[in-house]
């Protein structure tokens, strides 16, 4: 029979087994993994990476956060809230042609920064990957349409506003600026310097709108 210290000491460490804190930072771990599938793409990024990145064990990983493709969903939110979260805000620009300055001008920035990979997660995330990883590939299908879908409305509501001309069509007006930004993206990832992409994305937009 246990005696009462005994079963105090019993129930204190099980309380603090429940209980106990992560032994790692959940942020912090998310913001490495995010990195990982940025720079290798969703197949090219193994799991034994990942966990290396985050400091965790594969146990650990698939506690917080799930399974490989979980996991990149998770990262997928982190990453329209951070680094891509210039499309968010240049939806609230005054005008349409700002809109776009801001589009093209965020891209350029977020896919050229030194301290994180070239290129855009959500345009080069699973282009290449197989047949294993086609949700992912659905998924970000919907993202980049989700972005275009917002410019979309957005120059719909410039037409209306009188902003752009009744002419536009705000559909391919906005394919437009979204294609120009997928490409820059793409041109950043193979290297090209930040300077060109910026001229490129002024380039864009000097005959506005250019339908």
């Amino acid at each position: 029979m246990e005696t009462k210290g005994k079963q105090q000491t019993r129930q204190t460490k099980e309380s603090g087994a429940k209980g106990r804190p992560r032994g790692f930072d959940a942020d912090e771990a998310l913001e490495r993994a995010m990195l990982v599938f940025w720079r290798h793409g969703y197949e090219g990024a193994s799991t034994a990476a990942l966990t290396r990145a985050m400091g965790i064990s594969t146990t650990s990983m698939y506690a917080a956060f799930g399974n490989k493709e979980e996991l990149f969903r998770k990262v997928l939110d982190r990453y329209t809230e951070g680094p891509s979260a210039y499309m968010a805000r240049a939806m609230a620009e005054p005008t349409a042609l700002a809109v776009a300055t801001a589009i093209l001008t965020g891209t350029v920035r977020t896919t050229t920064r030194p301290a994180h990979p070239h290129g855009c997660l959500g345009v080069q995330g699973a282009l290449s990957a197989g047949d294993a990883a086609q949700e992912v590939r659905d998924l970000l299908a919907a993202w980049r349409d989700n972005g275009y879908t917002s410019v979309r409305e957005r120059f719909e509501r410039a037409v209306a506003d009188g902003d752009l001309p009744a002419t536009t069509d705000p559909a391919l007006l906005a394919r437009y600026v979204t294609t120009i930004g997928y490409g820059i993206a793409v041109q950043a990832a193979g290297g090209v310097p930040r300077a060109d992409l910026q001229e490129l994305a002024d380039a864009a937009l000097l005959n506005w709108p250019p339908f």
